[in-house]
């Protein structure tokens, strides 16, 4: 399992739920239930790694909690 801060939330104009992840720009994914977003996300973190290593760029380190409540 990864280490990066997740935000899911759902979106009503998607009508799905919706995760991001702050630390890996533009780095996003979607699913029917949170589920299924959240393991979309796994997917997506993988590739935008790969693919950010491909292109000889940095990859971000996870930080941990971004924002307190």
């Amino acid at each position: 399992m990864d280490k990066y801060e997740k935000i899911i939330y759902w979106s009503e104009s998607d009508n799905k739920f919706i995760v991001e992840v702050p630390e890996l720009a533009g780095c996003m994914s979607d699913g029917e239930t949170p589920q299924e977003a959240l393991y979309n996300a796994g997917i997506i973190i993988q590739e935008w790694i790969e693919t950010a290593i491909s292109l000889g760029r940095e990859i971000p380190r996870p930080a941990g909690k971004l924002i307190y409540a």
